[in-house]
């Protein structure tokens, strides 16, 4: 198996973006990958994205896609695994030129999310979950999210402010990136006083619905050491993949997110790393409970020990593994196709020292996981320099 390295990156700025449609997104990144890495021409693209045709209405996105960045004939594949899409755009890609199908592939995610209202959102998302026997019954995922807080609080003592400090990290940190939908400062009392959603969840421990687009230039180690000039070369030394039940009546244990340790098990195993060696990490936070139960999962902290660890500031940029750095689905944003992808994003940027005020200082092994539903599907990748 041939090694991957990332030579380039790109990324649309997150938000409402109504004006720009989700073709011209996903160009925006893909151009900025290519410019990034120097390259003009690829031997695959791959594309994540959740749901198109029922925010756009667009379906066939390889054609459309590669089309418009004026590539047609290149083999392109969209992938999809719920809010891990992105994350499993990165593993196709990896996997093509680690098995030697490919030298070069566009890495890519997408999502146009507020072409339609509120409602529509909310029933596109709720296709994540299982639509017989929980989203039928009107479930959505907030509500999912609050039964997994809610077991989690009443197994291990989490406390309500404990998940109110995962948002104010994560918004904190991004106030320092420019692609990020919000630069918001919040406090606790904020988020204890913002509206409540489904107990105890308030709209400060939500995700936003969001537009945009992220991409990775994928090579192999021994081209990107001929490519990156003066930036080091950051190798994926690690990748893992897994599934749990889509529908949380089946599962055995509701304070675990199963997907996510065996994803990343899998993972640290390939990259011959542990828990221990990793010194940031991004994770899908699509509410405040999922960084807490993801830290955990992992192996950063011992279960139960995910809101302590936050509380003693030990997630936040200089504590012992900084988690979120990017400002994390909570305030970077979360267009869901393209979440997977921008967390390798931020983890290249920050292996090549490049992430300005919210650099990890000496950080030279990174950690991403992107994760399906309410923990269905999880996709994890380890990157390091070389």
């Amino acid at each position: 198996m041939r090694d991957v390295a990332v030579i380039g990156i790109g990324m649309t700025s997150f938000g409402e973006l109504w004006r720009t449609p989700l073709r011209s997104l996903w160009a925006e990144a893909a151009l900025a990958a290519l410019d990034d890495a120097g390259v003009d021409s690829v031997d695959l693209i791959t594309i994540g994205c959740m749901s198109s045709g029922l925010f756009t209405g667009q379906e066939h996105l390889a054609s459309l896609l590669v089309d418009e960045l004026g590539m047609a004939g290149v083999p392109a594949a969209r992938v999809e695994s719920a809010c891990a899409s992105g994350g499993l755009a990165v593993r196709a890609g990896f996997a093509e030129i680690a098995a030697g199908l490919a030298d070069t592939v566009l890495v890519t995610g997408v999502e146009k999310m507020t072409d339609v209202d509120g409602a529509d959102a909310t029933y596109a998302l709720g296709t994540a979950a299982d639509a017989e026997w929980e989203g039928f019954h009107g479930i959505t995922f907030p509500g999912l999210y609050a039964m997994l807080a809610r077991v989690h609080m009443a197994t291990y003592g989490t406390t309500r402010e404990q998940l109110a400090r995962v948002a104010v990290k994560n918004h904190a940190n991004g106030l320092l990136n420019r692609h990020a939908q919000y630069h918001l400062k919040v406090g606790v009392e904020d988020v204890l006083q913002s509206t409540l959603v489904a107990d105890p969840l308030r709209l400060l421990d939500c995700s936003p619905v969001t537009d945009g687009a992220a991409a990775l230039v994928l090579t192999t180690v021994e081209r990107a050491k001929e490519l990156a000039g003066d930036r080091p070369v950051v190798r994926i030394s690690g990748s893992g993949l897994a599934t749990d039940t889509i529908t949380l009546a089946n599962r055995g244990a509701l304070a675990e997110l199963n997907a996510v340790t065996l994803a990343g098990k899998r993972a640290y195993a390939m990259a011959g790393r542990g828990p221990e060696d990793i010194h940031l990490a991004e994770v899908h936070d699509c509410f405040t409970i999922a960084e807490i139960m993801a830290t955990e999962a992992l192996g950063f902290f011992e279960p139960g020990q995910g809101g302590p660890a936050v509380e003693r500031g030990w997630t936040a940029i200089g504590g012992k593994v900084p988690v979120n750095t990017s400002g994390g689905l909570k305030s970077k944003g979360h267009p869901v196709g393209a979440t997977g992808v921008a967390q390798v994003v931020e983890i290249a940027t920050q292996l090549w020292g490049a992430a300005g005020q919210r650099q990890v200082e000496g950080a030279r092994i990174g950690l991403a996981q992107n994760m399906g539903g309410s923990g269905g599907s999880s996709v994890i990748h380890i990157l390091e320099v070389v």
